[in-house]
């Protein structure tokens, strides 16, 4: 079997912690960069909308944080393929059938649940009026939302194939079709957005069909790399697309539905807290959106080493080595923490340079904004070691397959700690938008503690071994 180095199972003896720590490297270190450009994709459509003013960002900030919660929870429920496909490699690295079978079954998924999510994503609308929201940004972000929601099927197949690829050791292309994707947003942007080079000013629906142009190119990519490269055809993936495997089918929905339901606890809690933030004023709205997008760029480090630790961990899983399971969990926990560490010095240090990534803080009509934005991204430093630890964990839990639990707990802390400080400091106490962004470091400091608690527990809770 040709090119297999980095997904066999070596004898964690022989591996060791210095061997563990390059293996999770050469595999975090692309996904990491990934999702940073994919970050940049999006901060892209931020850029060139906060040039259209405050309220254009701050109805865009609303329909995306439901539309993106959609996406993130039905992206997370089909990437269960990724545990899947480890723990068949790491019993039998020259499979074949397993995991064409799981990859096909993960893109059937994605057609399914993803039109499913087209029809959710209108439930934004009402839910904008239900709390209070201004009816000038209602009216401002409808069309937006009318547009990208076609983007939205195209996200969820995009991300099962970069799943694949990433998990038989190709990382490294998504990394490049992402890239590649950033000048395709940008130059769509640039020409729909304010009606340049020739397109029409579109404004906001410009923005959402430059998502639809740039997500499509980046499908077709990823399925033009895995017909070229060797290994990724060998599973010949697209071969009789038609034939169910239902088996396969729900032991991926089995496995990812706690995955999905996690983010929407996640993510849901950062959805929230924009409508909460929208009560206080477009200003407060804008400003909290850049810090967000501040803490969300740091959050991609660890996250991508969630990701790489879910493969790292699901190879020793499919192996039976519980050596080599710990060396991977411990090793990536140690790598997401580390990191935050830098992005919150930074976030404290040098917080007006990093708000000047996205708008002109000298300009006296940003002012207000800033403003917030000052204050909200001491909080989220405040959060970032927090953050970073909770994400590995639960890629490391993933890795075993354990979902449900951490499912749980992860709601437990984003719902009941999390936006219970948050609407208590916020709404009855004189803090207002600093009381949200302390209820939200409150919920990720809770789950981090409790998905520790678990990983540490897992040989005691019979967590490693296969059914």
């Amino acid at each position: 079997m040709e090119n297999t180095k980095r997904l066999e199972t070596p004898n964690s003896a022989e591996l060791g912690w210095g061997g563990e720590v390059r293996a999770t490297a050469l595999l975090a270190a692309p996904l990491a960069l990934a999702n940073l450009l994919q970050m940049a994709t999006y901060a892209i459509d931020v850029i060139f909308i906060a040039r259209l003013g405050e309220n254009e960002l701050a109805a865009s900030q609303l329909i995306m944080a439901v539309f993106g919660l959609i996406v993130w929870s039905l992206a997370s429920l089909t990437a269960a393929v990724a545990p899947v496909v480890s723990a068949e490699l790491g019993a039998n690295p020259n499979g074949v059938r397993p995991v064409r079978r799981a990859v096909r079954m993960a893109l059937w998924l994605a057609v399914i649940s993803g039109a499913f999510g087209m029809a959710l994503s209108f439930v934004t609308i009402p839910i904008m009026r239900a709390t209070g929201q201004d009816e000038d940004l209602i009216a401002i972000g409808f069309p937006y939302l009318a547009v990208i929601v076609f983007s939205l099927i195209p996200m969820i197949l995009t991300n099962v194939l970069r799943t694949y690829v990433s998990t038989l050791g190709r990382p490294v292309f998504a990394t490049a079709i992402i890239f590649a994707g950033i000048f395709v947003n940008a130059l769509g942007n640039y020409a729909l957005i304010f009606g340049n080079l020739g397109m029409p000013r579109l404004e906001l629906v410009g923005a959402g069909i430059a998502t639809i142009i740039t997500t499509c190119v980046t499908l077709l990519a990823y399925v033009a790399i895995i017909q070229w490269d060797k290994r990724l055809r060998r599973y010949r993936i697209f071969g009789r697309w038609w034939r169910p495997d239902w088996p396969r089918f729900w032991e991926i929905v089995r496995i990812g539905i706690p995955i999905g339901l996690t983010v929407i606890a996640e993510a849901g809690i950062f959805a929230a807290a924009a409508f909460l933030m929208g009560k206080f004023g477009a200003s407060a709205l804008a400003g909290h959106t850049i810090a967000l997008q501040l803490a969300a760029l740091a959050f991609q480090i660890p996250f991508g080493v969630g990701q790489a630790v879910t493969i790292r961990v699901g190879l020793f899983y499919g192996a039976r080595d519980l050596v080599g399971i710990k060396r991977a969990g411990w090793v990536a926990i140690a790598m997401g923490t580390g990191f935050m560490a830098l992005t919150a010095l930074a976030m404290i240090t040098f917080p007006q340079s990093l708000i000047a990534l996205y708008v002109d803080v000298d300009a006296a009509k940003n002012a207000a904004m800033v403003g917030f934005a000052m204050q909200f991204l001491v909080w989220a430093a405040a959060f970032q070691l927090a953050d970073g630890l909770q994400a590995v964990a639960l890629g490391a839990l993933r890795g075993l397959q354990d979902t449900r639990v951490p499912m749980w707990m992860a709601t437990f802390s984003y719902w009941v700690a999390g936006i219970g400080i948050a609407i208590g400091l916020g709404f009855y106490t004189p803090l207002e938008g600093i009381g949200v962004w302390i209820g939200l470091a409150s919920g990720l400091v809770v789950a981090a503690i409790l998905l520790t608690w678990r990983w540490q527990r897992r040989e005691a809770l019979g967590l490693v071994f296969r059914s």
